[in-house]
């Protein structure tokens, strides 16, 4: 079933650990109504993804300025009126309420939770990406679950990628009309 487009937030955050799927479900969120979709991992500088293709881990001060960037392209969508879906690790609640602060109005977080052991087995099966598996560990000990959070909705990723992008559209379509995705 379609989103009602008045329905849905601004914009949508994919957020959760390397391997959850964010690309994959943010991308099927965004098709399924009509947003466009963009890549979270394409906005770090050069040098984060050189560090994390070393396997080492990204710092708060290496990740200020990424965050800052999808924060722009949120904020520049919203001015201008338009959807979108973007994937982002969003690992802290500082940086998710960075996120919030640069979007000033509707933003949603669709949080993709899983067990080590499923996110380690769907990054050693993905092919030509820049993060290692050894960077799962410390990506789990800095993830702070948006647990009590508004604005919200969790996904487990232990199913088909057309459930979770199915139930990930229920969630925001429910909240939004709650009217739990607005900042403030």
């Amino acid at each position: 079933m379609e989103l009602e487009k008045e329905a849905l937030p601004l914009a949508v955050v994919v957020m959760g650990v390397s391997g959850c799927g964010k690309s994959s479900v943010g991308a099927g969120i965004a098709a399924r109504n009509g947003m466009p979709f963009l890549e979270g991992d394409q906005l770090h500088p050069a040098c984060n993804v050189e560090k994390m293709a070393k396997g080492i881990p990204l710092t708060d001060a290496d990740r200020l300025p990424w965050l800052d960037r999808i924060g722009e392209e949120i904020k520049t969508a919203q001015q201008a009126s338009q959807g979108l879906v973007i994937s982002c690790s969003a690992l802290k609640k500082t940086y998710r309420d960075r996120l919030r602060q640069a979007a000033g109005g509707r933003l949603a977080f669709v949080f993709l939770e899983g067990t080590r052991d499923l996110l380690l087995s769907r990054m050693q099966a993905r092919q030509g990406h820049f993060m290692p598996t050894s960077l799962l560990d410390s990506q789990l000990q800095t993830l702070e679950p948006p647990t009590g959070e508004a604005g919200v909705v969790t996904v487990a990723i232990d199913m088909a990628l057309d459930d979770m992008v199915a139930l990930a559209c229920e969630g925001l379509r429910s909240a939004a009309v709650k009217g739990g995705f607005h900042a403030g």
